[in-house]
């Protein structure tokens, strides 16, 4: 996804300005985060692995398409094969419905032994939003309590044993720039279903997201930008060197078998 606005042209997406992060919406496939190392270890062998994997930097084929939606698809090739063994396709849908965009996802495993596989969404939402408040009045209220502790990454990209107290007040998070001085928030035991995003008065944005257990939420300090980002999957922990069926937050998806995962991100209020 390259841009998301209103009716009246209003920008919703971050603009991949250079300055801070190019990224704009990335999908992250097949693992979420960095891997110890670069690289992962599956039946005795070892196979490299870009951060976030390879699919945000792949061309998908257009499979369908018509005024409000499209279907695209990713499929095992050579150079996926290099790097991820299994035979997959990676499906994913943008459809609009009035206020309302969904973007769902089908990975489909075809070959004959279980599949390894961590999935996100990654979209970088405006902070501040185009409707007119101030950046230091917005904040996500979660739709229920959230009194878990976070996770957070440390300097190596990987993630940290211990945790710490959430930053969450009742089931609103205030958000600020020091929150991301040390990366993202990770919310590994979340709660809630969909989070509301914006400032308190006016139009804001639902982010719902199904069946996902992780929640990210991540900017660069002083950015322009806040990512709210449904995972099945987390970066490796500090130190691990196992077998990726061993990963936490891994997926296993059956020979011959689809696992489908969704989002969605709606304008409430009346700047649709």
């Amino acid at each position: 996804m390259q841009s998301l606005r209103t009716n009246d042209g209003r920008d919703l997406l971050w603009d991949g300005d250079p300055a801070f992060w190019t990224g704009r919406a990335p999908i992250l496939f097949p693992v979420v985060g960095l891997l110890n190392g670069g690289h992962y270890h599956y039946d005795g062998r070892t196979y490299a692995m870009p951060k976030h994997g390879f699919a945000r930097g792949s061309e998908f084929a257009v499979t369908e398409q018509s005024e409000t939606a499209v279907t695209m698809q990713l499929a095992a090739s050579d150079a996926t094969r290099a790097a991820y063994p299994f035979e997959f396709t990676l499906d994913l849908t943008f459809r609009l419905d009035g206020a309302m965009l969904q973007v769902s996802t089908a990975i489909a495993n075809h070959g004959d032994i279980p599949m390894p596989a961590s999935f996100g969404f990654h979209p970088a939402l405006r902070w501040p939003l185009p409707f007119g408040a101030e950046r230091t009045a917005h904040r996500i209220a979660f739709d229920k309590d959230e009194p878990e502790a976070v996770r957070r990454i440390g300097p190596d990209g990987l993630l940290l044993p211990q945790s710490e107290p959430s930053p969450v007040a009742g089931r609103e998070l205030a958000l600020r720039d020091d929150l991301f001085s040390a990366d993202a928030l990770i919310f590994d035991a979340v709660r809630s279903r969909s989070v509301n995003y914006g400032a308190p008065r006016g139009s804001q944005l639902r982010v719902t997201f199904g069946d996902f257990p992780v929640l990210g939420v991540w900017t660069k300090p002083g950015a322009n930008f806040i990512c709210i980002e449904p995972w099945q999957g987390l970066p490796d922990p500090a130190a691990f060197a196992g077998d990726i069926r061993d990963k936490p937050g891994i997926m296993l998806i059956a020979p011959r078998d689809i696992r489908r995962l969704a989002m969605t991100v709606a304008v409430t209020g009346s700047a649709e």
